[in-house]
């Protein structure tokens, strides 16, 4: 039987759960996984139905169904098959250990996406690449080309059909047309827990502090640089024995996680953006254990 899911944004009123529940109650359809947020400061309503369709209605016939109750509550909405998975492009440069981490996780099926391109400004994980059959792209950035290096990225992008992009810790700035144009579609993960410590080096930055707490910092990535609406976050303590190596060591671990959970939010479709903020609702039971891996 197979498992569908609903998402639904729009303002706050009485009667929209109601009418999603009685909509698909009629319509021969089983909930399994309801989670919803009003958020009073907004007004704005945020809601994720997982189901399934026990007469075997298609997604089609659902979304055409359901013209009446968007229309009723002028809503944002989508039908999604939770078997169908997100196509997806990862960018990265030198540091390879967020790159390294999603394919381990696409490999063993604990993050269930299809990766269809991996695009680097260098040549260090050509070969890693290329061994688990993936399409490596190598396009070198200068000041120079990077008009022309971003058209081709896009160009990627497109040919692919990619649902999402991910920076695995490319060290590259994105145009603030390319943000505009992919807007909501691309996850960045920064070595910092924000808004503390940004720049280059945040774990020497952190050092000098004396801090007793690093973290880091997974985001939608906007034109404004490293301020984008945060999906995750995480940290991990340290203590004065330790060394700035240390703090890195202890910071790619912690990227590396935090990273591959704002990726498995937006893949189920449970990260809503909110403003300059995230709503993003818990992983149900049956995807908790392989989203917590590592």
């Amino acid at each position: 039987m197979q498992t569908f899911a609903l998402t639904v944004k729009c303002k706050s009123t009485r009667g929209i759960v109601a009418a999603i529940s009685t909509f698909l109650a009629t319509n021969g359809c089983n909930i399994t996984d309801s989670a919803q947020f009003d958020d009073q400061e907004t007004g704005n309503f945020f809601m994720r139905v997982s189901f399934m369709s026990e007469k075997g209605e298609g997604l089609d016939i659902l979304s055409e169904g359901f013209a009446k109750i968007r229309a009723d509550f002028n809503m944002e909405y989508g039908f999604y098959d939770e078997a169908e998975k997100m196509k997806v492009v990862i960018m990265v440069s030198r540091f390879g250990h967020c790159l390294n981490d999603l394919l381990y996780r696409w490999r063993i099926g604990a993050l269930p996406i299809d990766i269809v391109a991996v695009i680097s400004n260098h040549f260090e994980y050509q070969k890693v690449v290329v061994n688990h059959d993936i399409p490596f792209h190598h396009i070198r950035v200068t000041k120079e080309n990077k008009p022309e290096a971003e058209a081709r990225q896009m160009a990627i992008i497109e040919e692919t059909n990619a649902d999402l992009i991910v920076l695995a810790r490319y060290m590259q700035v994105l145009s603030d047309e390319m943000c505009r144009k992919m807007s909501g579609r691309i996850i960045n993960i920064h070595h910092s827990f924000l808004p503390s410590f940004k720049g280059a080096n945040p774990y020497k930055q952190a050092f000098e502090r004396g801090v007793k707490l690093i973290g880091a910092t997974s985001h939608y990535v906007t034109a404004d640089l490293d301020e984008g609406p945060i999906i995750d976050q995480d940290t991990v303590r340290v203590s004065h024995a330790q060394s700035p190596a240390d703090y890195v060591s202890l910071g790619r671990d912690v990227e590396s996680q935090v990273l591959s959970r704002a990726i498995h939010a937006h893949i189920h479709r449970r990260a809503f953006l909110n403003g300059n903020k995230t709503v993003v609702f818990p992983a149900s039971p049956g995807s908790y254990a392989s989203e917590r891996m590592g």
